[in-house]
């Protein structure tokens, strides 16, 4: 018992700290304009996003890598990566060097993240396994809340190097602490994939890469459809290969199984909406309403307050109530946050904002839970980190596109002109938002399987 606590309090603990520099990287993006690394618009994006991509795009075969040759080794790889990563970040002299550890940043959370939820797993009784998923779900998303109150924290009273420095102990001592505790798992023989692995994560980079592109340079321009052709050419070579091959890296036969399916488009959905959230709040609480760099990494606690709450009644709720309900409930309440989100302005009193960011907090606690399970309850034990890889790559996707389809709308109307402007932007761009989420809505709903499918528990 002593020992499945101590797994759930440091897994819970990694992905949080994972999932901390992706939100809270956008706090220090004035300061990097402003320091001696004379970084362009362009390198900032890079600065950001080289972590993104890395991350995003090799998540599914670090999770199989973790099935094969062990996922508490793998783990502290990643967490050992992830330490050294952000050392290089904070010593860089040059933008570039530090787009390399932002890089080798994302390589080291793909490592480490899909070991978590299946290390996770294999140390929880089967009846406590859905507990542990919505805690270890609930911390996927206050790891970018999180982000940004250490990211407002340290930047009110330091310069950007100490923010990267702040996650280096934080590594240490997360390797001293997964060393000492948490058991290890059994491998699987997962399949070793060479062809299969490059097709796929070449796929998933360039797709990523357009992505993270477009609002910049343009959706229509040379360099981005050329990204989006080339991913669609390599995915599409992938699914042929994993097809006809005998034991793929990853079959995408998975989707045909309804859970598998609708799980993966809930997850990417709900991220969508959070990180298009993200990406504008600083700029809202900061530009228009005038707030410090610390009081805005403060400002977005309810969304942690909303998420923590909900999350422990989700798991009672669902097993009362069947999942697709809960699921529907939760989407329709981000959906309804992002649309009251549309109708700040200046004037808006700060008490009214908190309330519609506890309403979309308690709608991804409510429905997140759920997305996840019914994600690895259609996968076998054997794959267990392959089944979280998945989950975490649609996180970072559809992470990616929010931030992506709402930085385009506010290009559109010059975000950058004027307070007017931003605001104008900002409408457009979260009810774009609550289109798409809503659309999501009804598919994941209308796909889910029949109750009677509904209540297999995940196991490892």
């Amino acid at each position: 018992m002593k020992r499945e606590n101590s797994t759930l309090v440091l897994m819970c603990l990694t992905v949080l700290t994972l999932q901390s520099l992706v939100a809270g990287i956008n706090l220090a993006i004035p300061r990097f304009a402003a320091s001696d690394l004379h970084a362009g618009a362009s390198d900032l994006v890079w600065i950001v996003d080289a972590y993104v991509l890395a991350f995003a795009g090799l998540l599914i075969p670090a999770g199989a890598l973790g099935d094969r040759i062990g996922r508490k080794g793998v783990l502290l790889a990643g967490l050992a990566l992830f330490g050294a990563a952000n050392l290089i970040s904070a010593l860089a002299p040059n933008v570039a060097a530090l787009q390399a550890g932002r890089a080798l940043g994302g390589v080291a959370a793909a490592l480490a993240q899909p070991a978590t939820l299946a290390l996770l797993l294999h140390a929880t009784r089967p009846e406590r396994r859905p507990h542990a998923i919505a805690l270890w779900t609930a911390c996927m998303g206050l790891g970018g809340m999180v982000g940004n109150l250490v990211a407002g924290a340290v930047l009110e009273y330091f310069d950007w190097p100490a923010l990267f420095l702040t996650f280096v102990p934080v590594a240490v001592l997360l390797v001293a602490g997964v060393a000492r505790y948490v058991p290890r798992a059994p491998r699987h023989d997962a399949p070793v994939d060479p062809v299969g692995t490059v097709l796929l994560t070449g796929g998933l980079f360039a797709l990523l890469h357009g992505i993270i592109e477009g609002p910049e340079k343009g959706w229509a321009s040379t360099l981005v459809l050329g990204s989006f052709a080339a991913g669609l050419v390599l995915l599409g070579a992938f699914g042929g290969h994993a097809l006809r091959s005998r034991r793929p890296l990853f079959d995408p036969r998975v989707f045909r199984i309804p859970s598998v399916r609708a799980g993966a488009l809930g997850v990417g959905a709900t991220f969508l909406a959070l990180f298009g959230l993200f990406y504008v709040n600083a700029q809202f609480l900061q530009n228009v309403k005038g707030y410090s760099t610390l009081v805005t990494g403060l400002a977005i606690g309810p969304l942690a307050i909303g998420m923590g709450v909900v999350s422990r009644r989700a798991v009672p709720l669902t097993e009362r109530y069947g999942p697709r309900p809960v699921i529907a409930a939760g989407l329709t309440g981000i959906v309804a946050g992002l649309l009251l989100l549309s109708s700040v302005d200046a004037g808006t009193p700060y008490p009214i904002y908190a309330a519609y960011l506890l309403l979309m907090a308690a709608g991804m606690g409510l429905c997140a839970p759920a997305l996840t399970g019914g994600i690895l309850a259609g996968l076998p034990a054997s794959s267990a980190g392959l089944g979280s890889g998945l989950n975490s790559a649609a996180r970072e996707v559809g992470a990616a596109l929010g931030v992506a389809l709402i930085g385009t709308v506010l290009n559109e109307h010059h975000a950058l002109r004027s307070a007017d402007d931003f605001l104008a932007g900002l409408t457009v761009g979260y009810r774009v938002l609550a289109g798409l989420l809503a659309v999501a809505t009804v598919a994941v709903v209308a796909t889910w399987p029949s109750p009677a499918h509904d209540r297999r528990p995940a196991t490892v």
